[in-house]
């Protein structure tokens, strides 16, 4: 059924609540009216509602609401009222995670203030865990896929992390979390999907804020950014700018048996300054009331310097001897570009939710550095050995998609679509070698690489009401060419070409009630392929050390997962759920010793047979729209790897626990303290086993200026426990050591909103903190 809610002049009220009550007043369901001034529910025929709307500069409207098959669409028009502001009544308040069918809806508002960067968001969003790599997990065996407004992000994780540190985080509309995503998405989601939703200008008449904000820890970090959203008629736009100079250090310290016996320990240290701009503008119009069409751009610059110092000293197995003793210094200059654009329509075919979608766009990346390296040996002789080199990659996506739902009687919906994604790929490489006073070709670190692939795809899927039950069921058909070549120093030439078949299965239905809300359970399934990234593949030896190399595995094949999961919400917000993840040919990340050197190793990525994750989540909360709210909660991964390593039988079992939960307390009108945080025990990643860590973040927020400012004070990782000391123990490999970041940080931020208010304010758009939303 369709709620549509528009003014005198018929013009759509975008941001109204609508609740729907049952007729002993208990809340059946509620929404807000999106751009087009409609919402959407799922009521039972026959059965008497009560229908509330409220938004303000509006009378509330109160009607009764009968649903029968005949008329599943109503409309109705709010009557205005004064637009003065004084003594607004906020009468409803949006949860910080809610569940809306098969996807977990964060609205990162209340950490946005706390943070410089779109990364930082997902470290603070409960149940999301951010490795110092950047890989974003919501399991423990592969990382999410990352999306942005609906776009896969097919990138490394380096890149992918670097373009989302230059995110503005008040740019973030809201992020979907789909750890069983439906047949719609890409079959790529091994790990699910973190779909990071973008603020568009969907504003009455001008408005946007001015941000700055900076953070210290053993060193600082500087941003400043402007937004600006504009909404004329059918005509919008927005511009965001987003300019930081960041600064952060690693210390990591290893020790390795070799296969002789002797040890070898090393501590390295590395700094990251960088210079990090973004710019996103887009406009949008509307061609008829039932015809719209967008288009998005995003550009990136990340400039890095970092430099590294390693001190590496192997000894005999007492330590007593000390066989080899040196220093190794690092200097990596980077400059990484991208830009992403799209063109979006979408077609409403009937006020029933029929609707045909297209997004065509194009995407290119661009890495150019340099490295230098110097060693210095003091024992067993006083020697030196140096080197340089430069690279270039570049990388192009194309990607069109044409997706249709139609609504039919009986409350039957079907969804149909085309997909074909094209990537292009190409990575050189040149480095040299100083010999005595002459500079040689490194001809092992010299290299050339070319990667392209090109996926097809298809889907089918339908969902049907029976009163209390919903039932979705769909299939997608991917077929994958994949063609890689090493050019220099040899041709390691593959090529794959398969069609994949990744059925989904979607069934909730309504159990309960607990204390007037609904109470509501869910199963999914879904086949999905993680297909390696090119950065897996190429072989291109990268240089860390003279001790170890980090290279790809042009062999490595897809890894495929069977998804099961359970959950249960209340009032859309989740509360349990049990899953079990099947993924067969896993591939991780490996260390292989150099059987012609012991003290050399290579880090790479293997397929290593199979694994089986059981994981249930816990999570509990007192609502927001009072003083004080909180969520909490528990999530348990165990996994059981069954395979080969280093052509022995490998056994591999491992039980993790995490705790994580935001608290907000408000001060007073003006004043609001938040705090949030996660404790990890027993960690694992991949196959190294991590000791407990986890950290605390704090902030308090205070509006100003009629709060048209807030001004923001945040204190993270409070007590430095975001380190952990870890150890591996794989085949001839013995390894432990320790990471260390820059994560203790004092920051202050200042955010200053100005122009009209938009309309969503004026209609009661439920949030947690009464803060400004003009920046969105």
């Amino acid at each position: 059924m369709h709620i549509k809610l528009t003014e005198p002049s018929k013009d759509p009220i975008v941001g109204a609540t609508v609740r729907v009550l049952n007729a002993d007043s208990s809340v059946a369901q509620a929404g807000i009216t999106d751009t087009l001034g409609t919402v959407s529910f799922v009521l039972t025929p026959a059965r008497p509602y009560l229908l509330i709307a409220t938004s303000i500069g509006y009378r509330e409207l109160r009607r009764s609401l009968a649903v029968s098959e005949q008329q599943r669409s109503f409309t109705f028009t709010l009557t205005e009222e004064s637009q003065f502001l004084q003594e607004v009544q906020v009468t409803a308040a949006r949860p910080l995670m809610r569940q809306e069918e098969d996807k977990l809806i964060v609205d990162p508002e209340p950490i946005v203030s706390t943070s410089t960067s779109t990364l930082e968001v997902l470290e603070k969003t409960p149940g999301l865990f951010v490795d110092p790599d950047g890989n974003v997990y919501l399991s423990s065996t592969t990382p999410a896929t990352i999306y942005i407004n609906g776009r896969e992000q097919r990138m490394s994780t380096a890149d992918i992390a670097s373009m989302l540190k230059s995110l503005p985080p008040n740019s973030i509309a809201h992020i979907e979390v789909l750890r069983t995503p439906s047949a719609r998405y890409d079959a790529s989601g091994s790990g699910g999907v973190v779909n990071i939703v973008l603020k568009k200008g969907v504003k009455i008449g001008l408005t946007g804020s001015v941000n700055a904000s900076f953070n210290q820890g053993s060193y600082g970090n500087q941003m400043l950014g402007l937004n600006l959203n504009n909404q004329v008629g059918k005509r919008h736009s927005y511009l965001n700018l987003n300019y930081s100079r960041r600064n952060t250090y690693e210390r990591v310290e290893t020790e390795r048996l070799l296969a002789n016996g002797n040890r070898i320990a090393q501590q390295a240290f590395t700094i990251f300054p960088s210079d990090v701009a973004y710019a996103g503008f887009g406009f949008g119009y509307e061609l008829s009331p039932k015809w719209e069409v967008n288009y998005d751009s995003r550009i990136n610059y990340n400039g890095t310097n970092s430099s590294s110092t390693n001190e590496s000293i192997i000894s005999t197995p007492d330590v007593s001897t000390l066989l080899s003793y040196n220093t190794n210094y690092l200097q990596n200059h980077s400059n990484v570009f991208s830009v992403s654009q799209g063109v979006t329509s979408k077609y409403k075919i009937n006020e029933e939710g029929s609707e045909i979608t297209t997004d065509f766009s194009y995407g290119y990346f661009e890495n150019r550095g340099r490295q230098d390296y110097q060693t210095l040996f003091r024992l067993p002789q006083v020697t030196e050995l140096a080197g340089d080199g430069e690279w270039t990659n570049r990388r192009h996506l194309w990607s069109g998609q044409v997706d249709a739902r139609y609504k039919l009687p009986r409350q039957i919906a079907l969804e149909a679509g085309l997909k074909s994604t094209f990537q292009g790929f190409n990575s050189g490489t040149d480095y040299f070698i100083g010999v005595g006073d002459q500079r040689e070709q490194d001809n092992f670190r010299t290299n050339t690489f070319t990667y392209r692939d090109n996926i097809n795809a298809a889907y089918l899927q339908g969902s049907k009401t029976f009163g209390a039950f919903l039932l979705k069921v769909g299939a997608r058909l991917e077929n994958t060419i994949m063609n890689g070549r090493q050019h220099i120093p040899s041709d390691t030439s593959f090529r794959i070409n398969r069609t994949d078949l990744f059925p989904y299965l979607y069934f909730s239905r309504r159990v309960g009630k607990i204390a007037g809300y609904e109470l509501r359970s869910y199963l999914v399934m879904r086949r999905s392929i993680t297909r390696p990234t090119y950065e897996y593949l190429n072989p291109f030896a990268r240089f860390v050390d003279q001790y170890l190399y980090e290279t790809g595995n042009p062999a490595l094949r897809p890894q495929f997962t069977q998804n099961y999961e359970v959950n249960i919400s209340v009032d859309e917000r989740p509360i349990f759920a049990i899953g079990r993840n099947y993924t067969e040919d896993i591939f991780t990340n490996v260390l292989y010793q150099d059987p012609r050197n012991p003290a050399v190793a290579y880090r790479s990525y293997d397929n290593l047979g199979r694994n089986a994750e059981t994981y249930f989540r816990l999570l509990g909360a007192i609502p927001p729209g009072g003083k004080y709210f909180f969520v909490v909660g528990l999530q348990y991964n165990y996994n059981d790897y069954r395979g080969e390593y280093e052509n022995s039988p490998l056994e591999f079992q491992r039980g993790s626990t995490t705790l994580f939960t935001y608290h907000q307390l408000k001060m007073g009108a003006l004043t609001t303290l938040s705090l949030n945080g996660f404790y990890r025990m027993k960690g694992q990643l991949q196959f190294y086993e991590l000791s407990n860590f986890g950290n605390v973040n704090l902030n308090l927020n205070r509006q100003l200026m009629n709060k048209k400012m807030l001004l923001s004070l945040s204190v993270s990782d409070v007590f430095f426990t975001n380190k952990y000391q870890f150890t591996l123990n794989q085949g001839s490999i013995a390894a432990s050591g320790a990471r260390i970041n820059d994560t203790r940080r004092v920051g202050l931020s200042l955010r200053y909103n100005f122009g009209v208010r938009k309309r969503e304010e004026r209609s009661g758009m439920p949030d947690f903190d009464s803060l400004e939303r003009n920046s969105r």
